[in-house]
């Protein structure tokens, strides 16, 4: 069974699965079951924060968002569309023990360059950063509260 650290975001409660060795979990965005990762780990605490504590219907949360870029097929972690479908946040989800640095930002804002979200946020489960797409830039909005 995978060991996870405990997440900067609230508990969420996932029904774990083990076969051959592996763990899975739910997945309630697309249906079926995923492998149990550290990033996934993540993925769906995110999922569960938005949907749990901002209010964030289900229906408009898309995991592994496809991102053509330049031709070369990318996917971004977690995409919330508004009411028109269009994506208004986009989520690059690391594992706990991955760093967000400058690289990340710039993976999330190049995916951005083909969804136009207006939101970035960053994180690793432990520290999140949120990012306004203004005025032809990126303006650092306030962290997450801390629970």
């Amino acid at each position: 069974m995978i060991r996870l650290p405990e997440l900067n975001f609230p508990a969420v409660e996932l029904r774990r699965i083990e076969r051959d060795g592996r763990t899975y979990v739910p997945d309630v965005v697309r249906g079926g079951y995923l492998v149990l990762t550290p990033e996934e780990w993540v993925r769906r605490h995110v999922i569960g924060y938005l949907t749990g504590y901002c209010g964030v219907e289900l229906r408009t949360v898309m995991t592994e968002y496809p991102v053509d870029l330049n031709g070369t097929p990318q996917r971004a972690d977690v995409v919330v569309a508004d009411t028109s479908g269009r994506p208004l946040i986009l989520v690059e989800c690391k594992a706990p023990d991955v760093r967000i640095t400058r690289e990340v930002f710039a993976q999330a804002v190049r995916y951005n360059s083909v969804l136009h979200a207006r939101y970035i946020i960053l994180t690793n489960g432990m520290k999140h950063f949120c990012f306004e797409h203004a005025g032809g830039g990126y303006v650092r909005m306030s962290d997450f509260p801390r629970f």
